[in-house]
């Protein structure tokens, strides 16, 4: 049933008329302009839509859509649909399919941009403008040859993406026509499009200990001096030198994730799909802390800690045989090192939040999570676990007697 759907948004060949009567110069004419418009009409769009990443390298049947697309309402993006309609004797209804995809997707759209602020990942995407286009393709695959029905493609544009949607996969998975349904599955897959699209420096990995003097961190007292803003700037730089927030311990690799605010749990896309959108989330946490108001008045020592180089990671992770939500934990006083222009001496820390465990009535941020696991606490919940965890706990586990005991709970 689909064949007829895959041919009503095939490319189009572009040709070069040769009529008859014309000169042999005229004719040549003709085919060099064809090429050069070929070349502007195809070759950017190919350069796109094949600078993927690792999981999302994309192998569309297309690769050309309208050039004019169709507006959302409020959006700096469009929605594309792959060109050609079939001419066949159903073309009508293979068109009648067609234009179902489309109205899905631009309804879906549309009320996303009606409630913003709802769909956390999508708000922020649209304020760094990182959506360049949305192709509708027949089918959308990866390197492996397997079919998604979302996928973001990294584009010849620094800083922008272009998502794509295979238009089989709506209509085999039942979104045709169902745009209510097709609103949190896109809403979910704009951690891609943000994550994607950012192309800023990477942290350094395996930093020479010679550098370590080299790190951007801060005293208390010109952290406290700080605006919101150029803590954030300062964690960036952080992230680029020593500060992670992946499983060290590989422990999510090929687990489903949950859904934010809800047990529900979603298998993973690709085995490290899970570890990566936690990665996500993590980070956005962490911004949160060291930005908003009320970390600075409610968790100081949290935000202390993240900027002048006491934790070096926050992570979360399956420990299956403990039943503790969080944790920090401390290298001994042994392995200390020095960091910075002051040349501080510190043992760095590590916070980590045990995916699938829920907070115990104890825990100081219980009231927080409402009986979720930890896996599935929105942003701002998250972000005030770990800042009680680290308010609570960094100074303590200090002791060697702490970290004595934490590294035998440690994952093998």
């Amino acid at each position: 049933m689909c064949q007829e759907f895959y041919r009503a948004i095939r490319p189009v060949h572009l040709t070069v008329s040769h009529a008859r009567g014309r000169s042999w110069s005229d004719r040549s004419g003709a085919f060099i302009l064809g090429l050069v418009v070929w070349m502007v009409a195809v070759v950017p769009l190919a350069i796109g839509g094949h600078k993927g990443s690792e999981e999302h390298h994309v192998v569309s049947d297309t690769g050309t859509e309208h050039s004019v697309g169709h507006i959302i309402e409020g959006a700096t993006f469009r929605v594309y649909l792959s060109e050609g309609v079939g001419t066949d004797k159903e073309g009508s209804q293979v068109q009648a399919r067609v234009d179902a995809a489309l109205r899905t997707v631009v309804e879906a759209f549309n009320h996303m941009m009606e409630h913003p602020t709802d769909y956390a990942r999508f708000d922020e995407a649209l304020k760094k403008g990182a959506l360049q286009k949305v192709i509708i393709e027949p089918k959308v695959v990866n390197r492996e040859g397997k079919e998604f029905l979302l996928l973001v493609a990294q584009t010849a544009q620094p800083n922008q993406v272009n998502l794509l949607i295979s238009a089989s996969a709506l209509e085999k998975q039942g979104y045709l026509n169902h745009p209510d349904q097709l609103v949190p599955v896109l809403a979910r897959e704009f951690q891609w499009v943000v994550s994607k699209s950012d192309t800023t420096p990477k942290r350094q990995t395996n930093m020479p200990p010679g550098n370590f003097k080299q790190v951007p961190i801060k005293t208390n007292q010109e952290i406290a001096e700080m605006s919101g803003e150029d803590r954030d700037h300062l964690l960036q730089l952080l992230f680029r030198t020593y500060l992670t927030t992946t499983d060290r311990h590989n422990s999510l690799d090929g687990q489903s994730y949950y859904e934010t605010g809800s047990t529900t749990r979603i298998p993973p896309a690709q085995s490290d799909s899970t570890t990566k959108l936690y990665d996500i989330r993590v980070r956005e946490a962490l911004q949160k802390i060291v930005r908003e108001p009320y970390f600075q008045e409610q968790t100081p020592k949290a935000i202390r800690s993240l900027l002048n180089g006491k934790v070096w990671n926050v992570t979360f992770a399956d420990i299956q045989n403990r039943d503790w939500a969080t944790r920090t934990r401390v290298v001994p006083k042994e392995q200390s090192i020095t960091v910075g222009e002051q040349e501080r001496t510190i043992q760095p820390a590590m916070i980590l939040i045990n995916i699938h465990r829920s907070a115990a009535p104890e825990d100081p941020f219980y009231t927080e999570t409402n009986g979720l696991p930890m896996g599935a606490l929105p942003v701002d919940k998250l972000a005030r676990v770990i800042a009680q965890e680290i308010q609570n706990n960094i100074t303590e586990k200090s002791m060697r007697g702490h970290v004595a005991q934490d590294e035998l709970s440690a994952p093998q």
